[in-house]
C-alpha cells in the first residue's frame, strides 16, 4: 500500500490476509466476523475503552459493587462440582492485591484465561473467606498493551479472535493506510468543530486520551450520518428531476362537498396536513410524503381528502393496506364518508353517478376481478382499496393519479415503486404514505429521509383517555376480569389479545384458542365470546368481526390479527396477554383498538417482565398515551437496529453514529450538509471523496441510479 491520500473504495480492495500479521488461520476468523477486507477492519470500531491512568486496583476495591479491573492471570483451575456442574476457578493480580474469579457452566475459560493473559474483567465484588471475588464476571482480553486508553474491541471466542490481536492488526493497517482522502471541506469541518478523517480514524483505534476517542467516533459517526443523508437526498432529487408529475385540482367541488357533509370539525394539524397536500398536488412533480400520525389522530381523512382530489381531477386513486382486515376496514370507513358523493359522467341520463369505490383482495373472486380490471381500465371503478394483491401485473388503471400506502413500515422501497408504476406512461401519481407507528424525527430523517414528511400531533376533541395498567401477577389480573364484567354490564365489549394461536412446547406463552376455552368455560362463562386469528376460516372471521361490531359479542379473543384497521366505538378494554412479549409499538396499537368512542377505556397489560428492559417498556405503556413519547423510549431501549431494517436499501452504514439522543444533533446537521452538497452539485463532481464513499458503501443497482447522468 502506498502512502498517498486513500479513498475507502482502494482499502476496501485490499483483503486483511495482505496484512503482514494475519495468516490463513485468522483470516478465515476475521471472515466469520464479517472483516474481509481491509475497510471492513478499519470499520470494527472499538466498543469501548479502558483509561489505565485512572483504572481501579485490586487493592481498592469496594464489596458490594460493581467494578472494572485490569489484571494478569496467575492461576486458573477447573473441576466439576458435586452436582456435576463446570466450575472455573481464576487467579489474578494487578500488583496490588489478588482477585478470584468463579465461573459456572463455562468450562472453556480454561483454555481462554492462560496464566500470564491479561484481561479487563467487569462485575460484582464479594468478600468470601476473607478475599475478592467475582462471580461470572465479563471478560474482554486486551494482552500487555501499553497504550494509556486501551480500546476494547468486539470478541469472538467461537472464531478465535481476541481485542489484542485485532488491535495489532488495526495498527498495522492504519500505518500502512497513510493519510485518508476527506469527503468533508475544512469549512464544514470547521463548522462542526471536528478534525479530519485521518485523524479520526487513528484516534478511534489509538486514542491519547478519551476526549480524543470520542471526538474521533463523532467525526467518523458524522460521516456515516452524511453518507446516507445524501443517499436519500439524491434519490429524493433524481426522481423530483426525472419523473413527470400531475397538476391536480386541488379546490375542486368534490372535496368541498366531503368537507362540508363531516359532522364534526377538522383539527388544526389535519388541516395543515390537507393544506400541505394540495400545495404538493397542484404542482407538476410527483408528490412523495409520509404522513406520521398516532393512532386515532384522523389520517383516514387525510387520506381520503387527497384520493378525492385526485378523482375531480378525472384520475383515479389507490390505498394500500397490508392486510385483508385492515383493507376491508378502510373500504368501510371511506365507502361511508363518500356515501353522498357523485361524480360527472356524461353516459348516464343526469349526468352524474355515486363515487366508483371497490376492494381487491386475494379473496376477490376471479369473475369479480374481470369485472373490476375492466371498470379500472375503462374509469368508472374511481378509488380501489386493497392488499399487496393491487401489486400483480393484472391490475391496471386507465389513469392513477394518487396513491395512499398505509403502515408503510410493512412495506418495503420496492413494494412502494412497484405500485408508483402503475401510472400511465405520460406521468407518475402522487403517493402518500402514512404510518401509525410514530418514530422519532431523527429517525424518520434517516428511515424516510427521501420523503417529504406531515405530522398529525393533535387528535379529534372527543377522544377519551385510556387508562392503562401493568398487572404483574396471577392475584391482580382479577382487576382486568372484574373490569371486563363491569363494562359488559354496561353494554359495552371487551378485547383479549394473546401472542399465540395455539399452545407451544417451545414457547410458554398464553395462546388464544386455549385463553378462549378457558374463560368461556371458566372466569368470563356467563358472557358472549367469540375466536379471532389467522387461521380461523375467512367465513368465521367475517362473521366474528360482524358480530362484534354489531355488538353480539362481547368479548372477542384474538391474537395480533386485530393490531390495526378494527374500528368498534362500542369496545372499552383491551386486555394484553403476556405483555412483555409484543413489542412497544404493536402494545401502542392494540391499546388503540379502545378509546375510539366517548367512554372511558381501560387497557390491561399482564405479565411479569423477564428483564429489566421489558419493565421499562410496560412502564411506559402506563405512563403515556402519546406514540411519539413511546417511540421516543424505545429507540433508547432498542436501538435503531429494527428502525432501520424499514430501509430495506443499500446496506446499513450505521456503526458509530446513534439515531438515539446523543446523535440527534448530528442527524440534522448531516441532512443539512446532504442539501447544501446536492442542491449546488446534483452529480457530486466537486465532492469526488464522498461520492466515492457512497458508491462503494451502497449496492450497484443503488448507485447506478443514483449517480446515472
Amino acid at each position: 500500500m502506498s502512502t498517498a491520500q486513500r479513498r475507502l473504495s482502494r482499502i476496501a480492495d485490499i483483503s486483511v490476509a495482505e496484512l503482514r500479521s494475519v495468516g490463513p488461520k485468522k483470516t478465515q476468523a476475521l471472515e466469520d466476523v464479517g472483516v474481509e477486507s481491509v475497510l471492513d477492519l478499519l470499520m470494527y470500531y472499538p466498543r469501548r475503552y479502558i483509561d489505565r491512568t485512572s483504572q481501579v486496583r485490586i487493592d481498592d476495591l469496594v464489596p458490594g459493587e460493581e467494578a472494572l479491573v485490569l489484571g494478569g492471570v496467575e492461576k486458573v483451575a477447573g473441576r466439576r462440582t458435586k452436582n456435576g456442574r463446570s466450575l472455573v476457578e481464576v487467579k489474578v493480580s494487578d500488583g496490588s492485591g489478588l482477585l478470584y474469579l468463579t465461573f459456572f457452566n463455562q468450562p472453556w475459560r480454561t483454555k481462554q484465561l492462560l496464566s500470564g493473559v491479561q484481561g479487563v474483567f467487569f462485575g460484582k465484588v464479594d468478600l468470601y473467606r476473607g478475599r475478592r471475588q467475582m462471580t461470572n464476571p465479563i471478560v474482554d482480553l486486551v494482552g500487555d498493551r501499553t497504550g494509556r486508553i486501551v480500546p476494547v474491541y468486539p470478541q469472538s471466542e467461537k472464531a478465535g479472535l481476541s481485542t489484542w490481536e485485532i488491535a495489532q492488526w488495526v495498527e498495522e493497517a492504519l500505518d500502512r493506510a497513510g493519510e485518508f482522502a476527506d469527503p468533508l471541506p475544512k469549512a464544514w469541518r470547521d463548522r462542526l468543530g471536528v478534525r479530519d478523517r485521518t485523524w479520526a480514524m487513528r484516534n478511534v483505534h489509538m486514542p491519547e486520551t478519551v476526549p480524543g476517542a470520542y471526538a474521533a467516533r463523532k467525526r467518523l459517526a458524522f460521516d456515516e450520518l452524511l453518507r446516507l443523508q445524501t443517499i436519500l437526498v439524491l434519490r429524493k432529487r433524481a426522481i423530483e428531476r426525472e419523473a413527470r408529475g400531475i397538476s391536480h385540482q386541488v379546490d375542486g367541488d368534490l372535496t368541498k362537498r366531503f368537507f362540508d357533509g363531516l359532522p364534526y370539525s377538522l383539527t388544526g394539524a389535519q388541516r395543515q396536513a390537507i393544506d400541505d397536500l394540495a400545495v404538493d398536488l397542484a404542482r407538476g412533480q410527483p408528490m412523495h410524503r409520509l404522513l406520521q400520525g398516532d393512532v386515532g389522530s384522523g389520517k383516514t381523512i387525510v387520506a381520503v381528502a387527497m384520493l378525492l382530489i385526485a378523482v375531480q381531477g378525472g384520475h383515479q386513486s389507490a390505498l394500500m393496506a397490508p392486510t385483508e382486515v385492515l383493507a376491508e376496514q378502510h373500504f368501510a370507513n371511506v365507502s361511508e364518508l363518500l356515501r353522498d358523493i357523485v361524480v360527472p359522467d356524461a353516459s348516464t341520463l343526469t349526468g352524474d353517478r355515486p363515487i366508483n369505490v371497490s376492494l381487491l383482495t386475494n379473496r376477490t373472486t376471479a369473475p369479480d376481478r374481470r369485472a373490476l380490471q375492466t371498470g379500472l381500465l375503462d374509469g368508472s371503478v374511481d378509488i380501489l382499496i386493497g392488499t399487496h394483491a393491487l401489486l400483480t401485473e393484472s391490475v391496471g388503471f386507465r389513469s392513477l393519479g394518487a396513491i395512499v400506502i398505509d403502515e408503510q413500515h410493512r412495506f418495503g422501497v420496492e413494494q412502494r415503486s412497484a405500485l408508483r408504476q402503475k401510472g400511465t406512461e405520460m406521468a407518475v401519481p402522487d403517493v402518500l404514505v402514512m404510518t401509525a407507528t410514530p418514530i422519532p424525527r431523527t429517525a424518520a430523517m434517516t428511515v424516510y429521509g427521501d420523503l417529504d414528511m406531515t405530522v398529525l400531533d393533535e387528535l379529534p376533541p372527543g377522544r377519551t383517555p385510556i387508562a392503562t395498567k401493568w398487572l404483574r401477577n396471577a392475584k391482580d389480573e382479577k382487576q382486568a376480569w372484574n373490569r371486563v364484567r363491569e363494562e359488559v354490564a354496561l353494554g359495552r365489549q371487551a378485547y383479549v389479545v394473546c401472542p399465540l394461536v395455539d399452545e407451544s412446547e417451545k414457547v410458554q406463552a398464553k395462546s388464544a384458542t386455549a385463553e378462549f376455552e378457558r374463560l368461556s368455560t371458566d372466569v368470563l362463562s356467563d358472557l358472549r365470546m367469540a375466536l379471532l386469528h389467522g387461521q380461523v376460516s375467512v367465513g368465521e372471521r367475517e362473521t366474528a368481526m360482524r358480530s362484534f361490531r354489531n355488538g353480539e359479542i362481547d368479548v372477542l379473543v384474538a391474537t395480533t390479527v386485530i393490531e390495526v384497521g378494527v374500528d368498534v366505538p362500542n369496545a372499552t378494554v383491551m386486555i394484553i396477554e403476556d405483555a412483555v412479549r409484543f413489542g412497544m409499538a404493536q402494545l401502542h396499537q392494540l391499546r388503540g383498538r379502545v378509546g375510539r368512542g366517548s367512554e372511558l377505556s381501560y387497557c390491561y397489560l399482564l405479565g411479569e417482565a423477564a428483564n429489566p428492559e421489558a419493565g421499562e417498556r410496560l412502564e411506559a405503556m402506563e405512563r403515556t398515551t402519546d406514540g411519539f413519547e413511546l417511540a421516543e423510549v424505545d429507540l433508547e431501549l432498542r436501538g435503531a437496529g429494527s428502525i432501520l431494517g424499514a430501509r430495506q436499501k443499500g446496506r446499513s452504514d450505521l456503526r458509530l453514529a446513534s439515531l438515539r439522543r446523543s446523535d440527534r444533533e448530528l442527524v440534522e446537521l448531516a441532512r443539512d450538509a446532504a442539501f447544501e452538497f446536492v442542491d449546488s452539485d446534483p452529480q457530486l463532481n466537486e465532492h469526488p471523496v464522498l461520492a466515492d464513499d457512497i458508491s462503494n458503501l451502497v449496492d450497484e443497482d443503488e448507485a447506478e441510479f443514483l449517480f446515472k447522468s
